[in-house]
Parts: structure tokens; sequence; C-alpha cells
């Protein structure tokens, strides 16, 4: 497609930005196809890609993988020339469009403080939500899952709104090509969006909006329409290390790099097999992702709910005691699960986190549920259960086996 005039793709580019925001977009953001480097912490080993520089987004990609740290997740090692070169994926590619929105639960939207003092010290952040996020770790009897999987699936959610906006951009300039990725293909969503303006790559990984802290969810849009690309956001976290200081299991390998091998939300939600004995106490009542790194961030003070209410948080994700959990039937699972995250995953990587959960809970009132579980058809049920109730009978074997 031909290059649209300056005059005219500025009008354009606003036009697109507005109808994302009538959509329920956060931000939407333009950058050129190719990913400029971003210079930021420090790199673990020396080394680069070709035709890349030692810091560029692509190198530290690769190096990533390199070291293992993407753990079992294989399709993060597959077509890197694909994430290094977006006209691979779309030929004729100009821009990217990327676009933000929050996923926090509405309901418990919290109380931004405008007039706090810029810092980096606990407290310049959202209290309210930092409270209740810590008051639902304490409480080891209910399990606990992340904000983004307490409602709808925002792969489902905000694949539609870029559907619709992509459908936009095809109107205003007939004839593009525009395709849309919502964690669907070889792409490096946090690097675009820096480069488009969205956000800055905290320490902990995860894209800071500075207007809306980090419960954000990303998308992205491949056009050959030529968008005048925005200036990319700085980094902003200063000196702060909130985020990598509170991880349970220090899986932070140095700042902006996470081994997502002791990662929590990577153990009880991406990880298929067992989880590592030696890293179940730390999970505490954990049973589908962690949210500890993000609580922490004190850019939270800016950060704002859902406009979507279909992310507000269903009374099954909202503080269910675990032994109720782990008595999910498979029809029980499917009926009360369906259209989140958590459905993707399957019953049975579920109750294998809330078997540990319980296990580190030590109630023995969870000991029926559990010597239950013992005869799950399941494997992986059945041996975390069994760990379970060795954990809270003190290392003896469970009754039921006696």
């Amino acid at each position: 497609m031909s290059a649209p005039g300056s005059a005219d793709a500025a009008a354009l580019a606003g036009a697109v930005r507005r109808r994302g925001t009538e959509l329920g977009l956060l931000r939407v953001g333009f950058a050129a196809p190719h990913i400029p480097p971003v210079a930021h912490g420090s790199d673990p080993a020396p080394g680069s890609s070709p035709g890349f520089s030692p810091d560029h987004p692509v190198t530290r990609f690769a190096r990533w993988i390199a070291a293992g740290h993407h753990g079992e997740m294989g399709y993060l090692a597959r077509r890197q020339r694909d994430r290094a070169d977006t006209s691979r994926l779309l030929s004729g590619v100009r821009s990217v469009v990327v676009a933000s929105e929050v996923y926090f639960p509405p309901g418990t939207a919290p109380d931004a403080s405008p007039d706090a003092s810029p810092g980096y010290a606990p407290g310049y952040f959202a209290d309210d939500v930092f409270a209740e996020w810590s008051s639902e770790l304490a409480d080891s009897t209910r399990g606990y899952f992340a904000r983004y999987a307490r409602g709808a699936d925002y792969h489902h959610r905000l694949g539609k709104r870029l559907e619709a906006l992509a459908a936009f951009i095809g109107a205003l300039a007939p004839g593009s090509r525009n395709l849309v990725y919502v964690d669907t293909g070889p792409i490096l969503e946090k690097a675009h969006a820096v480069a488009a303006g969205i956000g800055w790559q905290g320490k902990h990984s995860n894209l800071v909006d500075p207007t809306a802290g980090n419960w954000v969810a990303l998308g992205v849009i491949l056009s050959d329409v030529a968008f005048p690309p925005d200036a990319p956001q700085p980094d902003r976290c200063g000196t702060c290390t909130d985020c990598l200081d509170v991880c349970p299991t220090s899986a932070f390998a140095a700042p902006y790099v996470l081994d997502a091998r002791r990662c929590i939300s990577y153990l009880t939600i991406e990880l298929k097999g067992p989880i590592p004995p030696e890293l179940r106490p730390a999970i505490g009542n954990r049973v589908f992702g962690c949210d500890d790194c993000l609580a922490v961030c004190p850019w939270n003070r800016f950060a704002q709910a859902a406009r979507d209410t279909a992310y507000a948080a269903r009374t099954i994700t909202a503080g269910t005691p675990l032994v109720q959990l782990m008595a999910l039937t498979p029809e029980g699972f499917d009926a009360a699960f369906r259209g989140t995250p958590v459905h993707r995953t399957g019953r049975g990587r579920l109750l294998r986190n809330v078997a540990v959960a319980l296990g580190n809970g030590g109630d023995t009132a969870s000991v029926p549920v559990l010597t239950a579980a013992l005869n799950d058809p399941e494997p992986l049920i059945r041996e975390h259960a069994l760990w379970a109730l060795q954990t809270i009978q003190g290392g003896r074997p469970p009754k039921a086996l006696a």
C-alpha cells in the first residue's frame, strides 16, 4: 500500500487512536516495524544476535532463551527470525500498532493518590490494593488467583477490540492489510509497546504505564499503513527494586531478567508436570499465578479499574475455600471457569496447585478432601495430594495408604 502524506498519516493515526478509546482501550500507539535498541539494566552475559547490538531486545530475548529461562515454554524458542523481523509475518509491513487494556477487576479498583510525592519507597502505590493483596495471601484457607485470571480471558476480550480496530483501519485505508496478535504469534509485544510509547518494561519484565501502573494487557496490529511513530517511553524504574525483592522464589536472575523456572506464575500455569518440591512451600496459597511483583510497584498509585465489566472477579476466583476447590469435579471445573484463563490450563493443573496450597496451609481439616483426591483419575493430582497429606501429617504416609 502506498504511504499517505504526513498530514494524512497524522490524521489517520488520530482517528485510530480515538476509535481505540471508543472501543475501551487504554492506549493506542504506533511504532516502526523494526524494534529500536533499548538501554536499561545489565546484561547477564555478553554476546549478540546477528545484526543486533548486545542490548537490543532481540538479542536480549535470544540470550534469555539460550540461558533456558523460558523453561518448558518451547514455543518461545521457535521462530526467532520472525520475532526479529515483522516483515516475515506481514510482507510490506510499515507500522506496528500497539494497544493496551486494563484488566484490573472492577469493583476492587485502587484509590489513586494523585497528590502523592514521587518516590520509590513502599507507600507510594495504591494502599488498598496492597492491603487487599496482603490479606488474601495471609488467609491460608482460601485460594489466591492472579488478578488477570479472576474474570474473562483478556485474549478474547482484547482480541475482539483489536479486530474491530483493524477493521476500522481497513475502512479508513481501503486495501490495507492489518493482522491482529494477542499472544498468538512470534511478536515481542513489550518491546514494540515501549517503542510505541505505551510504557516501559519494568525490572519485573512487565510493562509499566505511567498513567495506569502495571495492570495492563497488550495486543498488536501489524499494518502496511505507514503511521507516524510515537516517541518511546523512558525507563522510570530508577533505583527501585521492590518488585525484585518481594519475589517469594527469587525468580529474577537480574533486573529485567526473569527465570520463569522459578516464577510462581510459570509453576502454577505453564508448567505441565509436577511442581519441584523445593519450590512448593514458597507458593503459599497461590493456586493460579502470582501478583507479588506487580502489587508492590510504586506506579500503581495511578492504577485504575478495567472499563470492561467482564473482567470482574467471578465468585469462584474471589477467595473460594481451598477445600471447595479441591473437590471440583471435571463438570464443576468446566462450568466454573469456562471463559477464564484458568479454563485453558485444565482441572489437573489447578487441583495440583490447590493440593500444594492445602499442604502449605497445614490444616488437618483438609485431610478428607486430600485423601479423596488420592483416587482422582489424574496422576498429577494424586501425586500432589499425597505430598500435601505427608506435609500436613509430618512426613508420615497418609492413613489411607498406611
